[in-house]
C-alpha cells in the first residue's frame, strides 16, 4: 500500500501550517486532519471557472481568482478565455508558488508563464479594495476559494471577506453584469442568507469533487451583479 510522504510545510502568516504531500502520483495539500486540495479532487474547483464564464458569456473577461492553491481553478479559467482575456490571480503565500514551480512542476506546465496571468503574492481582499477605490479596473467576475469555504479554516482573516462588509465589497468591485463565485467544501446556510443580502441574483450549486458523480459533495455560489 502506498503511504503518503511529506515533502514541505508553508506557514499561513496568522494562520495555520499547511503541509504538501505525495502519495503515488497524486499530491495534496493538508491542513491538519483536513485534505484541502487534491490532484484526485479538481472536478469542483474546475466548474468554480468554467461554470463562471459560461455564465458570465465574454471571450474576453478580466477576472479575479482568490486563491492559486493547485492551479485547477485559474487552468480552467485559462481554457475558456480568449487571449485578450486578464487572469488576476492572487496567493497568500509564496511557497504555495514554489511548490507549483518545484515538486507539482509536471501538473503547472507553462501555464505561470500565460501573458494573461497577473500573479500577485497578497491578499485577494486588498484588490477588491484596489478595485473599489480605483487603483485598478473592476473585474467582470471574482472568484473566490481562499480557504475551505466560508468560514476561515486556514486563515481567521478570510472571515472578513464572507462578512456582509466583505461580500457587499466584492460586489461593487464588479462591473454590471459581473458575477461573484464563491467555492466551499459543504453548505453554508448563513452565508447564503447574507449573499442574498448583498442584492445579488444568487444561485446556489451542488457540484461533486471528481466527475461522473463521485466524490465529495461540494457548493458554489454564482451571485450576479444586475
Amino acid at each position: 500500500m502506498l503511504k503518503r510522504e511529506l515533502i514541505d510545510t508553508a506557514e499561513i502568516a496568522d494562520g495555520e501550517t499547511l503541509e504538501l504531500y505525495s502519495h503515488g502520483r497524486d499530491f495534496m495539500i493538508v491542513l491538519g486532519r483536513n485534505e484541502l486540495m487534491s490532484t484526485r479532487m479538481r472536478f469542483s474547483e474546475e466548474q468554480l471557472a468554467e461554470l463562471t464564464l459560461a455564465r458570465l458569456g465574454k471571450d474576453h473577461p478580466r477576472i479575479l481568482i482568490g486563491g492559486y492553491g493547485m492551479g485547477f481553478t485559474y487552468r480552467a479559467a485559462r481554457a475558456k478565455t480568449g487571449d485578450r482575456a486578464q487572469i488576476v490571480v492572487a496567493e497568500i503565500a509564496d511557497k504555495i508558488i514554489a511548490w507549483a514551480e518545484g515538486p507539482m512542476a509536471a501538473l503547472t506546465g507553462d501555464c505561470l508563464a500565460d501573458p494573461r496571468l497577473d500573479l500577485k503574492i497578497c491578499d485577494v481582499a486588498a484588490l477588491i479594495d484596489d478595485a473599489n477605490d480605483g487603483t485598478c479596473a473592476k473585474f467582470d467576475a471574482i472568484l473566490l476559494d481562499v480557504d475551505n469555504g466560508p468560514d476561515g479554516l486556514v486563515r481567521w482573516e478570510n472571515n472578513r471577506l464572507y462578512s456582509r462588509t466583505g461580500l457587499a465589497k466584492a460586489r461593487d468591485a464588479l462591473k454590471p453584469g459581473g458575477i461573484l463565485a464563491v467555492w466551499s467544501a459543504a453548505p453554508d446556510p448563513a452565508f447564503r442568507k447574507r449573499l442574498y443580502d448583498t442584492g445579488l441574483k444568487v444561485t446556489e450549486w451542488k457540484t461533486r469533487s471528481r466527475p461522473n458523480n463521485k466524490g465529495a459533495h461540494h457548493v458554489i455560489w454564482f451571485a450576479q451583479k444586475a
